[in-house]
């Protein structure tokens, strides 16, 4: 494999993605890489006293966060880049213990977004999130992650289902419970919860723990040009976008980053692309800067948003499930989104912008269409922009297996995605 310009964004992505067993953690994560480029922390509630040429980020719930960069003069608009931070998985209930005849120790869990969930049999899986605990100084939050082979979900044996190659529909209550223990014991998860946050059990009041797998990212093919690698989608086009930031420097407008979460439930809360954060973001970043109401619509007008959420490519088994002209493949360069039902924000204008700058950077780019027969999927590129309406362009890096427990992508694409955004930034 060629060194990237830039270094080796391939081990940077998995460096990131090993570092990101949960959202919480994905947003630590980012918070390394932007204090470490010279970005300082402000709040939502406390006032903002920002600079000409200062770069900050603001985090919401632990779970999203938008990082930004003021050009040195009076800028015009704002250049925008988002995704999201979360993806397919199981999350644990409270109360989680389930036993089995004095001989299992399972997990009572519930889908989070839709994953494939066969993918998730028969791996070594553990647990990461977040806990609130009781303290005598009050509520305090523990971060939790667990870097250790903790659970596994077992198959059925094809001898008690025959027709399992034929089809099988799983239920996420009896078929999809992890395993910790051949033992029964009811408090065995609660005490090594417990242990980790550093409480007693009976002090852990809430928490938000999702099952993730262990697998390492890979980089596999003759050619050594494909990687997998868990939670591809968004985690690839997140760290991509982050990292374009911090190696870029603005011109005439302020450069955003948005990493925001629950997408793939819906995007409905307060952290997420349905909420008032990057809006809020934006006209505090006009406020502080000695703008006013007036100000921050003239910047909006001048405003572009690129909503970056991975893309399917071509699969090599299933080609008909593709639009027979638009077919994107792995290391063939960032994909451009279009839908006449506007599930992508992408039009003639924004694709074309899109477009010129992939010609700028030299990067190759593709052009995504659903199989007209086949409903595809959405994204937060349209929810974004019901609450700061900018031009908008829906984009993505090529990978196959979307939504399983191990996603595969092309090795060459991360570093086009970068070139770009650098392009898009400066």
């Amino acid at each position: 494999m060629q060194k990237l310009e830039q270094g080796n964004y391939v081990e940077g992505l998995f460096s990131f993605i090993d570092k990101s067993p949960s959202p919480f953690h994905a947003i630590e994560a980012m918070k390394e890489m932007l204090t470490a480029a010279g970005f300082m922390e402000v709040q939502e509630n406390k006032s903002w006293e920002l600079e000409k040429g200062g770069s900050y980020f603001v985090v919401r719930n632990d779970s999203a966060i938008i990082a930004f960069q003021i050009p040195n003069k009076e800028f015009d608009g704002f250049h925008m880049v988002a995704s999201h931070s979360d993806s397919p998985s199981f999350k644990i209930k409270e109360n989680a213990e389930l036993t089995l005849d004095k001989a299992y120790t399972k997990l009572n869990v519930e889908k989070y977004g839709g994953m494939i969930m066969s993918s998730w049999f028969d791996r070594p899986l553990s647990v990461a999130g977040r806990v609130y605990v009781n303290t005598e100084q009050g509520i305090e939050k523990k971060m939790i992650y667990f870097d250790e082979d903790l659970l596994v979900i077992p198959n059925l044996a094809i001898h008690m289902n025959r027709e399992v190659n034929n089809g099988v529909k799983y239920s996420a209550q009896t078929d999809m419970c992890p395993v910790i223990s051949t033992t029964a014991d009811k408090a065995q998860f609660s005490t090594l919860l417990a242990e980790k946050a550093g409480v007693n059990a009976e002090d852990v009041l809430g928490q938000d723990l999702y099952l993730y797998t262990r697998q390492k990212g890979l980089v596999v093919g003759a050619d050594k040009d494909m990687l997998m690698s868990p939670r591809l989608d968004d985690l690839e086009c997140a760290y991509g976008s982050m990292q374009a930031l911090v190696e870029s420097t603005p011109d005439t407008f302020v450069n955003i980053c948005a990493v925001l979460d629950n997408e793939e439930v819906g995007s409905g809360t307060r952290q997420g692309a349905d909420s008032d954060f990057l809006y809020s973001t934006l006209k505090r970043i006009v406020y502080a800067m000695g703008g006013n109401e007036e100000t921050y619509m003239q910047a909006v007008a001048e405003s572009f948003l690129i909503s970056a959420d991975n893309a399917h490519a071509l699969h090599p088994n299933h080609p008909e499930k593709a639009d027979p002209t638009n077919r994107p493949v792995l290391n063939g360069g960032i994909v451009i989104k279009y839908s006449g039902n506007q599930k992508y924000t992408s039009d003639a204008f924004s694709g074309s912008v899109m477009k010129k700058l992939c010609m700028d950077a030299e990067v190759p780019y593709q052009v995504f269409y659903n199989h007209s027969d086949v409903l595809g999927g959405s994204t937060l590129g349209n929810i974004s922009t019901a609450h700061v309406s900018v031009a908008s362009v829906d984009i993505g890096l090529p990978q196959l297996a979307m939504h399983s427990a191990v996603e595969t992508a092309g090795v060459k694409d991360i570093e086009y995605l970068i070139k770009a955004l650098k392009e898009f930034y400066k």
